[in-house]
């Protein structure tokens, strides 16, 4: 394995092949990952009970609180690392690797920490049930001890993203799937160790996943080798990293708690529709992972013609990369629909469950594709060095105007279609926003020819 045959050189040539080589083995990673936590769910459910199935989904929300912050710096490494890639800045390439890797190992520390140490008063706070309270900080604690391994796979495969290499990140996510699967069997089946076994195992994964990712980094030749030795955090990269990453990771935490407030109203129509909408909400989670690929293409081809100057190039990036997420989405949208009685019974027998399933899947799942091309542009924008500037358009028309919503229109017309409605809405202004900033950005760049 090394640079010659994983490395893509995303200036030069035709767009499509490369791209489609590119977003094909994310959108497999996508699906793979939520298969193999529908398996830890499983497992957890049908092997340990009803407590302890309850005490790992209700950390759920607050692990992703805490954590997409961190993640959202891999966005800065992976934008950075691209840009000097595509520029040929080969020291500044290997900087900024160092860079990242010893900064993921830090915020690894530093989520660890809060892990464990504020695990069960977060769940206090969060009205955890006391029947499943010591559960879930058991749960806790074990999986955030993982955090230092799982933040280097995440920069890691940023990293290896940013030279083009997609397939190798799938490879090493399916050998740790696989064994996250294995062990979630052994442990909570055989040894009986219920919640602690499920957050051994996936602690477990995630380290053979960072050594797989370290040692493809540590073979690869050029400017992407990773040398132990050289670890380091430069200042200035780390600064540049920062300042990308940290937009991405602040609307990745406002996104969560906006969403809280969307549940909130979903919670008024009673339990049931509770099921139905959470069950709807897993299954448009495939659409969502596998338009989320071109999220990453937008952002990686971007970066690496924004680096190289070829800004012409970018335009036919963005347009390609809307076309290709828009089939995407309005395919797999309109086929999960149609099939949506089918794939609700797989988590439910209940038709009333199911019937309301459904009312979020004619809404959301048939428009899901308007989200995919309005993270394009925030992918697009992002590898171009804008991060502030999508983070505050996607937070006042995602978000903020998501709000309104509920408060006005909701308010006023109480009906779960309408509540729902408020998504295709807010992704539908905010895509043109972005497209507008785009196009005024794209105006000052004298080297842009169509």
């Amino acid at each position: 394995m090394n640079k010659k045959t994983y490395a893509m050189d995303m200036c030069h040539g035709p767009l499509v092949g490369k791209m489609l080589a590119f977003s094909v083995p994310l959108i497999f990673s996508g699906i793979l990952q939520l298969l193999f936590q529908a398996v830890d769910t499983v497992v957890v459910g049908r092997f340990a009970g009803a407590n302890s199935l309850a005490a790992v989904g209700s950390t759920t929300a607050l692990i992703n609180l805490l954590i997409n912050l961190f993640v959202g710096l891999s966005v800065g490494a992976n934008v950075l690392v691209a840009q000097y890639y595509g520029a040929k800045r080969e020291q500044d390439v290997r900087e900024t690797l160092h860079t990242a890797i010893a900064l993921s190992l830090a915020c690894g520390v530093i989520l660890a920490f809060i892990g464990w140490f504020a695990s069960g008063q977060l769940l206090r706070w969060m009205d955890t049930p006391d029947e499943v309270w010591q559960l879930a900080t058991l749960y806790m604690k074990i999986y955030f001890l993982g955090m230092p391994m799982s933040m280097l796979y995440n920069f890691g495969s940023a990293i290896l993203r940013a030279m083009g290499d997609t397939r190798r990140p799938l490879y090493f996510l399916m050998i740790s799937g696989v064994i996250n699967a294995g062990l979630n069997l052994v442990f909570v089946i055989a040894f009986r160790m219920d919640v602690a076994g499920v957050a051994l195992a996936t602690v477990i994964s995630q380290c053979i996943s960072a050594t797989l990712v370290v040692w493809c980094l540590m073979r690869q030749e050029g400017c992407f080798h990773l040398e132990l030795r050289e670890l380091r955090i430069h200042r200035q990269k780390a600064v540049r990293i920062i300042g990308t990453g940290l937009p991405a990771g602040l609307q990745g935490v406002i996104f969560a708690l906006s969403n809280v407030l969307i549940q909130s109203s979903v919670n008024s129509f009673g339990s049931v529709a509770m099921a139905g909408n959470s069950a709807a909400a897993s299954v448009e989670g495939f659409i969502y992972m596998s338009m989320n690929a071109y999220h990453h293409t937008a952002l990686n081809f971007v970066s690496q013609n924004y680096g190289a100057g070829e800004y012409g190039r970018i335009r036919k990036v963005m347009r390609n990369s809307l076309i290709m997420v828009t089939i995407v989405g309005l395919g797999m949208g309109l086929t999960f629909y149609g099939f949506a009685s089918v794939l609700l019974s797989v988590y439910s027998s209940d038709a009333e469950v199911i019937s309301y399933g459904i009312i979020r899947m004619s809404v959301i799942a048939t428009s899901y594709f308007l989200c995919g091309i309005m993270d394009v542009m925030v992918g697009t924008l992002r590898g171009m060095g804008y991060a502030i500037m999508p983070m505050v358009v996607s937070l006042i028309g995602a978000c903020g105007l998501r709000i309104v919503w509920i408060y006005t229109i909701f308010r006023k017309v109480h009906t779960l279609t309408n509540l729902y409605l408020s998504y295709p809405v807010t992704w539908t202004i905010t895509f043109c926003v972005h497209l507008i900033c785009f196009v005024v950005v794209m105006r000052k760049r004298k080297d842009y020819s169509e």
